[in-house]
């Protein structure tokens, strides 16, 4: 019998950015370590994303203690100190969470409007940042679109590659998905749907809800460009969600209930299992 294991974990410093894989993590309230707690706003403090501004996929961060390293395949980089507190302005996400978020050096402003060809300023959560997530286990999450994890399975993304591929279409990687944790060894596409609690390492793990997909999955994410219709057209054969809007789905959102350690390589076990043809986050699905 195969046993189910953390295959991948990645953290996003700056949403919307590249990812950062890693071999382990610790999991706090808000997710992995130092996952997504930047992000870049518009003049209005709306966030941005690779919905409307593709070519962040190949902007990079990275953490080097008390600085930000910023890199891009056209440009020199750029080490900006981090600032945790400070002078603050008002951020939104999605026309549903209004907040605050502390102003980052110039610099880095200035490093992301050439390359972006757009006005985008980097802020960072504020110390006091204490947004809660929704579904069957709310959570926290920092800057995330409204969870603290994204999972993926290995079996599901074989499983839509094989339908792409029957119909002439070219297989797609991971981090179409930009998962933090990526789960291998389950036989059948989609388990993690019906995963209601699980640990890995010494992290325990609630379901939120599905993951409802956006534009971001036609984004090839090494080159910043958008690659057609894949694979969104294919999951809407087959994953369309009424109980979310008629959206198509991969993945599930989670809630971190128990703060932990995890590596890769560390075997998951469930202990709770949602309902067939049920969802915790939407009691009236239909089946």
């Amino acid at each position: 019998m195969s046993v189910a294991k953390v295959a991948a974990l990645a953290y996003y410093p700056v949403k919307g950015l590249a990812g950062v894989p890693v071999d382990a993590a610790e999991l706090g309230p808000t997710g992995l370590r130092d996952d997504r707690l930047f992000m870049l706003v518009e003049p209005d403090g709306t966030f941005l994303s690779q919905r409307k501004l593709p070519a962040m996929a190949t902007l990079r961060a990275a953490l080097a203690g008390d600085v930000l390293r910023l890199s891009a395949p056209d440009a020199s980089d750029l080490d900006v100190p981090i600032r945790y507190d400070g002078k603050r302005r008002d951020v939104s996400l999605f026309g549903k969470w209004f907040g605050q978020g502390v102003v980052q050096h110039p610099d880095a402003d200035a490093w992301f409007t050439e390359r972006l060809g757009t006005p985008a300023a980097l802020v960072r959560v504020t110390p006091e940042h204490d947004r809660p997530g929704w579904g069957a286990h709310r959570g926290l999450t920092g800057y995330g679109d409204a969870h603290a994890l994204m999972i993926t399975s290995q079996s599901s993304l074989d499983g839509l590659n094989a339908r792409i591929l029957e119909h002439g279409g070219t297989a797609i990687p991971m981090n179409r998905f930009r998962p933090n944790l990526v789960i291998s060894g389950w036989p059948d596409p989609h388990t993690e749907d019906h995963v209601l609690r699980m640990t890995a390492g010494t992290a325990e793990i609630g379901y939120s809800a599905r993951g409802i997909r956006c534009a971001v999955p036609t984004v090839d994410q090494s080159t910043g460009t958008k690659s057609g219709p894949e694979p969104t057209r294919t999951l809407a054969t087959y994953r369309r969600e009424p109980a979310y809007g008629g959206g198509v789905s991969f993945g599930i959102k989670a809630a971190v209930l128990t703060p932990g350690t995890i590596h890769v390589g560390d075997e998951i076990t469930v202990h709770e299992w949602i309902p067939t043809n049920t969802d915790p986050a939407h009691p009236r699905t239909d089946n």
